[in-house]
């Protein structure tokens, strides 16, 4: 058969684990199967990454935090996205949005396993029967057409670019109450979504500062914006939302044209109206033309996660991340549903679980998704959507696709096979992530050690470090009772304690090949990048102070103490160390300074 001229321009590309989109969900994903040994190309169609992150659009990262209280709910989202907002708080003090994009662009290039190509969209997919065999890609920047072949493809394009071209199912819109039984639902099914949103930046320039309302601007009174707080101007407002009544796709163009109109016409009110006088000295300093978009299309998956499964926080066994955030639904006029409150957004009685077949195409063999697409129905998407919750699943899929490519087996297989499931839920333990009702059941020879300290606290035993609890969630709004234990799970040191250390003996030598210490990083707090000033006073931003800066570690060998580990200049949370030592008799870790607290804290100490 000839090939068309468009078809043998095509390169061909080889790889086992193909992501489409660079928001957070899919740089978790690619991050996280590269890690764990996959070939990945992650593919984004513009030319940064982040998504509603990236400084395209701006909005902060949201997940489970505000359900925080501390040494009782540690609700913040930890692993890669928790690395990702540690990296830019303390390399971002400035707070540029840039920053971010750089950091997402540096963690992807510094994996040897990963091949980034931004700039470029899925357009296709060549498929046989129920499997897809490639992706079509354009990269109209280089005038480049790609055929990329892969095991596993993953969309995490929030609107589900790829599994559309391939035929997965998917839905979009509001079910009906009587679908899933599901009380916060609408009585009839309709088209209806959540709409999209243009945020700005503003700031005081010390001088008074004109604004001229461009003619095509709406106009708006207090009165039209009573429901919706506006006395705050440095970072635009999420309730700038329009297109919830539109095809949020196709009317895409559409609804960003309005969206700047209703823009630049709340901005006309504050400055111009005569009813915020203070806003003299205030002028625009950025504004977005990327729709932040909420809801599109969602994919049909092996289950679909509902309002049920959130608010009795189901423990699914094949549970591959978790959420948080509040069941947050808008009017779909947005902006336009004037007598409306903008949102309703009641909590779940608990952190709940996140299975992984609500990532799993159900007619599509080789096809995951992540991300806003997951399967859910929209009162349960209105949760799961954020991007911190985004992102969590997204490295749970990650980490599951890397172990099913080393396994062998096809997806088809996998994603019901118990044995693959559990072990990837410990490495998404081991690597810093958190799931509910999950410990760390791996071999851990710090279990076998006699645990001493320099000091501790009642709340704080020594012996916490090896308990297998990666955080405390036992506290208001934390996981569900019988899914974990009371207590702080950690090593608190005294605060009189100016030197302290904690110590592991052994009865006879070990043999070790890696250390992992698990620090506390204020997982009670938000931590992400905003610009709005009511955010960034519920967070420390830079390094957390519970957090030791210093520290090394000690070895005892053959009678002989030697350092085998200084940690200085540090702020994560998790620290790996792969040194194989035979004849271990003791560790010692002993603590040079903290990034602020009056005493240490260890959360886990494993050993292999």
């Amino acid at each position: 058969m000839q090939l068309d001229q468009e078809e043998r321009k095509r390169t061909i590309l080889n790889t086992q684990l193909f992501v489409a989109g660079g928001g957070l969900a899919g740089v978790s994903a690619a991050l996280a199967a590269a890690r764990n040994g996959a070939r990945v190309i992650l593919c984004q169609d513009r030319s940064v990454l982040g998504g509603n992150a990236s400084s395209e659009v701006r909005m902060h990262v949201s997940g489970s935090s505000p359900r925080g209280k501390e040494l009782q709910t540690e609700a913040r989202e930890s692993g890669i996205i928790e690395e990702i907002m540690l990296e830019c708080a303390v390399r971002n003090p400035q707070r540029s949005a840039s920053m971010l994009d750089l950091i997402l662009h540096e963690k992807c290039m510094d994996e040897p396993l990963l091949t980034l190509m931004l700039n470029t969209a899925v357009v296709g997919v060549r498929k046989e029967g129920n499997r897809i065999m490639a992706a079509y890609a354009n990269r109209e920047s280089t005038e480049d057409r790609f055929e990329i072949t892969a095991d596993i493809f993953v969309d995490c394009t929030g609107d589900g670019r790829l599994g559309y071209e391939a035929g997965a199912s998917f839905t979009t819109g509001r079910e009906a109450a009587g679908e899933y039984g599901e009380s916060a639902a609408v009585a009839l099914s309709d088209a209806y979504r959540l709409g999209s949103s243009l945020l700005f930046t503003a700031r005081d320039e010390g001088k008074p500062m004109p604004f001229v309302k461009p003619a095509w601007a709406r106009t708006f009174s207090e009165d039209d914006l009573r429901f919706r707080g506006h006395n705050s101007w440095e970072y635009g407002f999420w309730w700038i939302e329009f297109g919830g009544t539109m095809d949020t796709i196709k009317d895409n163009e559409t609804i960003r044209d309005e969206l700047l109109a209703i823009m630049m016409g709340v901005w006309d009110h504050i400055k111009n109206s005569g009813n915020h006088p203070e806003s003299m000295n205030w002028a625009l300093d950025w504004f977005g033309f990327l729709p932040g978009k909420r809801e599109s299309r969602r994919f049909i998956g092996k289950h679909v996660l509902t309002q049920n499964d959130l608010e009795q926080a189901v423990d699914f066994e094949d549970v591959i991340a978790y959420g948080g955030w509040s069941m947050d639904t808008h009017p779909p006029a947005g902006i336009d549903a004037k007598e409306e409150k903008p949102c309703a957004q009641p909590y779940t009685p608990h952190m709940y679980g996140i299975p992984l077949r609500s990532l799993i195409s159900e007619n599509i063999a080789n096809l995951m998704f992540a991300g806003r697409n997951m399967s859910a129905t929209h009162i349960a998407f209105s949760s799961t959507r954020v991007m911190a919750t985004c992102a969590v699943a997204g490295e749970g899929l990650g980490t599951f696709a890397a172990v099913v490519l080393k396994s062998g087996k096809p997806l088809a297989d996998a994603w019901c096979d118990k044995q693959l499931i559990a072990k990837a839920q410990q490495q998404l333990l081991r690597q810093g992530a958190y799931l509910p009702g999950r410990l760390l059941a791996d071999g851990n020879r710090a279990a076998e050690a006699r645990i001493t300290a320099s000091s501790e606290q009642e709340i704080g035993r020594a012996a916490q470090v090896i308990d297998g609890h990666t955080r405390t969630v036992s506290g208001p709004l934390g996981v569900r009772p019988d899914l974990t234990e009371p207590g702080t799970h950690r090593w608190m040191s005294e605060p009189s304690d100016k030197a302290p250390w904690l110590e592991l003996r052994w009865d006879e030598p070990i043999d070790i090949r890696a250390i992992t210490i698990v620090l506390d990083t204020g997982l009670h707090r938000h931590l992400s990048l905003t610009h709005q000033k009511a955010q960034q006073s519920k967070m420390i931003w830079g390094p957390q102070p519970e957090t030791i800066k210093q520290f090394r570690i000690l070895a005892e060998i053959s009678g002989e103490v030697t350092e085998i580990v200084h940690v200085r200049d540090n702020y994560m949370r998790q620290a790996k160390f792969d040194i194989p030592i035979n004849s271990v008799s003791c560790l010692r870790l002993e603590v040079i300074e903290t990034n602020g607290f009056n005493h240490a804290r260890i959360v886990n100490i494993h050993i292999e």
